[in-house]
């Protein structure tokens, strides 16, 4: 196996150039999956991961539509039936560019600044995705193989997957594995690679506070009528205590302790409360009182208020009292938290706090679950020892604050875990403009994965 591992990380350092090529013509295609006006481009883009595939050596390829954009499937089962599959998951779309004008260079123009490739996507995520698919190129050109393969490539992560918990739900035996590799869940920490094992999950609430039958004249009714923009504003302090808890009856009753070993491992990672107040912009930090900001962000819940509507806010003025506000209030969530209680949490805050003058209303937007791994999980070994032996050093265990929801969608669904990494870095300005690549992190990423798929059979 030594000599098919070798074979291959000769193959895929000869073919650098080869692959910086395809790379570059992918991050032509401008593969934004929220705009209608780009769907053209995201079916290309789809046929174009179909074709990659194929050119690699994946003997099954398929495009499966969807009641939005298409998922590319792929399949490689040489290893036997014996083996075991690894789902590789990715995706081939990209978010918008806005604000235009921000912008260096073209976005659709992939741009060689030094070792960065400027482009959208150019990290999020085509550039995980080539990476992996040069390394399995490499291994499949190789042979001799351990595990099969399985690919999933959806177009629509940039716009919440709203397609993929039916897609897998109706495919669970194409997509029966072993366990899943995500490369869009993780990155390089200060050249330090690194693996997730927690992401955490989101619920997402328009709250509504109605008062008058219409705005009024605040001359005639002010003082006599409760203003639904005060009330809301009252309801959204009280969500917190003077320590940074979140007072929602019940909110922590399911959030899993760190352990000494979990928060050692944290400490390890160089984040220091300067580095968040350097990236925010801010002269002083805010949370929950007890934690690190690193384990505020990896492993401890929130609420945050995302957005408030109401009245006049155009310019100049106007003397109105509106007749209703919104807030857009989404909350992050830890194990073992359910997005189902938590918002039964929210709405008995609502039934004991808001006044009898105002009428409350919550519409739920998002859910996702917090995940999970077991960090002593063989192929995250396998992994951690890829990691190792391409970088020379340790990898770091993250936690990660944001959601990746078909990570929970195939756990809940497939019963399999993921294995979280990547190859990005924190400053490649991903959704952003002038998005990058550091390319020499991508090509040790493909070096990475060809490790990793030989160390599963150790």
């Amino acid at each position: 196996m030594s000599t098919a591992r070798d074979a291959a990380l000769a193959f895929a350092r000869a073919q650098q150039p080869r692959f910086l090529d395809q790379y570059q013509e992918f991050l032509t295609i401008p593969s934004v999956s929220t705009d209608p006006a780009y769907a053209a481009d995201v079916q290309r883009a789809a046929a174009w991961v179909a074709d990659r595939l194929r050119a690699a050596g994946v003997t099954r390829v398929e495009i499966f539509p969807t009641s939005l954009h298409p998922v590319v499937f792929g399949s490689w089962l040489g290893a036997g039936p014996a083996a075991p599959t690894v789902l590789i998951y990715g995706h081939y779309d990209v978010q918008p560019t806005d604000p235009l004008a921000l912008w260096e260079s073209d976005p659709f123009t992939p741009t060689l600044v030094g070792d960065f490739i400027h482009a959208r996507g150019a990290s999020d995520m085509k550039g995980q995705v080539t990476a992996v698919l040069n390394g399995v190129e490499a291994a499949l050109h190789a042979g001799g193989l351990p595990v099969n393969l399985k690919f999933l490539i959806e177009g629509e992560e940039e716009i919440g997957s709203p397609s993929l918990p039916d897609f897998i739900a109706g495919q669970r035996e194409l997509l029966a594995s072993s366990f899943s590799l995500n490369a869009d869940a993780g990155g390089l920490v200060n050249g330090i690679p690194a693996i997730g094992y927690a992401l955490r999950g989101l619920t997402y609430y328009d709250l509504y506070v109605y008062g008058p039958a219409r705005d009024l004249h605040s001359g005639g009714f002010g003082g006599v009528i409760h203003n639904p923009a005060q009330a809301l504003c009252e309801l959204i302090t009280g969500m917190h205590d003077a320590s940074g808890r979140v007072t929602l009856p019940g909110f922590y009753d399911k959030v899993r302790s760190l352990s000494a070993e979990e928060r050692a491992e944290l400490a390890r990672l160089p984040f220091t409360d300067d580095h968040f107040r350097q990236q925010a912009g801010v002269t002083h930090l805010w949370g929950e009182a007890g934690f690190s900001a690193v384990e505020r962000i990896g492993a401890r819940p929130t609420l945050e208020v995302n957005g408030l509507l109401s009245g006049f806010t155009g310019e100049g003025s106007k003397t109105v009292l509106p007749a209703s506000a919104l807030a857009k209030i989404s909350m992050r969530l830890v194990p073992d938290q359910d997005p189902r209680e938590v918002k039964e949490q929210l709405l008995r805050y609502l039934e004991s706090h808001a006044p009898p003058t105002v009428r409350c209303e919550v519409r739920e937007l998002n859910v996702a679950y917090p995940v999970l791994t077991d960090r002593a999980m063989p192929e995250v070994r396998a992994l951690q020892d890829a990691l190792q032996t391409v970088w020379g050093v340790a990898p770091v265990f993250t936690r990660g604050g944001g959601t990746v929801p078909v990570v929970a969608d195939l756990k809940h669904l497939l019963n399999i875990d993921s294995v979280l990494t990547g190859f990005s870095q924190p400053g490649d300005r991903i959704h952003s403009p002038n998005e990058r690549q550091y390319l020499p992190n991508w090509s040790r990423g493909a070096e990475a994965i060809i490790h990793f798929l030989y160390n599963l059979g150790a």
